[in-house]
């Protein structure tokens, strides 16, 4: 296999990890230079579809919310993100690594997504140094 082929399948295997799939329209919220530049053409690559930015007012299949302790009210962000989320969509709220600045406990992660509705199903190493954390409604609310 060459080299352009396996860095393809391995931007590919970063989304596929958070577990999106082709023709999916992804919402992407907070991104700022630290985000992972790898993760999100992996995105784009496999559903085909570039990122929406968080100014959009279409419904998306997924949130993709970047975070860092200090970026605002948590609860907030997640309440604002589900505005536009189809039904049974799901929001990736990343977070940077334990050791890496900016990093999120996940108690409050889990306090904040309960606070908001959201049940927290899932959680990735989803780039190299970001954690993803995979939130949605409740079945009930679905």
């Amino acid at each position: 296999m060459s080299a352009t082929a396996g860095q393809a399948q391995g931007e590919r295997g970063l989304a596929e990890r958070l577990g999106l799939k082709p023709g999916q329209v992804v919402q992407e919220i907070g991104w700022d230079e630290d985000s992972d530049e790898e993760l999100r053409q992996s995105i784009e690559e496999l559903t085909g579809n570039e990122l929406v930015d968080e100014d959009s007012e279409d419904v998306v299949d997924v949130v993709l919310l970047w975070w860092r302790d200090g970026d605002g009210d948590l609860f907030d962000a997640l309440s604002d993100a589900m505005a536009g989320l189809a039904d049974g969509g799901q929001i990736w709220l990343l977070t940077p690594k334990v050791g890496r600045e900016g990093h999120v406990e996940p108690s409050d992660i889990g306090e904040d997504a309960t606070t908001a509705g959201l049940a927290q199903t899932s959680s990735v190493s989803a780039a190299r140094d970001w954690s993803g954390t995979r939130l949605v409604a409740p079945k009930g609310r679905r």
